[in-house]
């Protein structure tokens, strides 16, 4: 039997990027996109046949960012299939973006501008807001939603002859020092992105301990820096023209400077192709692209603490509780 694959996020960036590319892996794939409306899932989907014409595509509306729409999406999932190979938890967002210019001139006269460059540590602020669900908007939609996508769908997830897949898109800018389990959705700080990110690493690590001798296995990937709608909110357009000239010459010294969708899903891909069974569930595999413009993966150890991984996976129980509480309705 084909290989089901779901991609959230499949709309644009890495994610696009992503689909297309697993179906030149594997033609035979019925590959389903969850996009936030239907018009984005048609539009997405029609893109990629022009590519991939006799590819099996279908698509699910999903918005991780509403609790809701994820469950129903799940409840849909459900019933259309009998099992899932891979899910690749990729949506996320990062709302008003802000680069600190002063740190950045302090990290050049410091030394540090390469390592500031490359994780955007200590530069890049958000400021968030609550959604719909009363949650953090964030944290909902690079986490929380994901999280409940994923119990939802334990059944097609756990028990099949093959184990099954979850690949997480983190990123180089998850930071201990933005994370902290007493404001675990990050409510009080301006790095919203990060934490959301930090806590996305500790989640893969506990899911990979309760759920391997049940058939599933969990990864986390970083794209590393890649040109997309959500980087080009960071600065007005005009100035990223200004600065790729700069960007193309950074990648001979900064390997992660991925810069196009397509090199960015290298560590993606790269995973679709692995027996998760060797795979290191402490490692997150990081998209890499040499300045000549060849790609790789790097496999890096995450700073990551399993018992604050443990306790931040009850707190998440508890808040799916609530959540289901709410929305029980949308249950079987």
């Amino acid at each position: 039997m084909e290989r089901v694959v779901l991609v959230t996020g499949a709309s644009g960036g890495v994610g696009l990027a992503l689909c297309k590319r697993l179906l030149d892996e594997d033609g035979r794939i019925h590959l389903c996109i969850a996009c936030r409306s239907e018009q984005k899932s048609e539009a997405t989907r029609d893109l990629i046949l022009a590519t991939h014409p006799a590819a099996q595509v279908s698509t699910v509306e999903m918005d991780l960012g509403n609790l809701a729409s994820v469950l129903r999406a799940t409840r849909e999932l459900r019933c259309r299939f009998q099992r899932l190979d891979f899910v690749y938890l990729n949506a996320g967002i990062m709302p008003n973006p802000h680069v600190n210019f002063r740190a950045l001139w302090h990290g050049l006269l410091t030394g540090k501008l390469l390592h500031m460059l490359t994780t955007a540590e200590g530069i890049m602020t958000q400021t968030d807001r609550l959604n719909g669900d009363g949650l953090q908007e964030v944290f909902a939609t690079n986490l929380f939603g994901h999280f409940m996508l994923v119990r939802q769908l334990q059944s097609l997830l756990c028990g099949n002859e093959k184990p099954s897949r979850l690949i997480w898109t983190s990123s180089s800018n998850a930071r201990e020092s933005a994370f902290s389990l007493s404001d675990y959705q990050h409510a009080k700080g301006q790095e919203s992105y990060s934490s959301s990110k930090y806590a996305t690493d500790l989640t893969s690590v506990v899911l990979n301990r309760k759920f391997n001798d049940q058939g599933l296995y969990s990864s986390v990937v970083c794209p590393g820096l890649v040109m997309s709608n959500m980087t080009y909110r960071i600065l007005p357009v005009f100035l990223w023209k200004l600065l790729m000239p700069i960007m193309w010459l950074i990648r001979f010294f900064a390997k992660t400077y991925t810069l196009t969708p397509y090199n960015g899903a290298e560590a993606h891909v790269w995973l679709f192709k692995q027996k998760p069974e060797y795979l290191d569930s402490l490692v997150k595999y990081h998209s890499c692209t040499s300045g000549l413009g060849r790609c790789y993966v790097e496999p890096r150890k995450m700073d990551v603490d399993e018992d604050t991984a443990e306790k931040l996976y009850q707190k998440l129980l508890e808040l799916e509780e609530q959540s289901l509480e709410k929305y029980h309705h949308l249950l079987d």
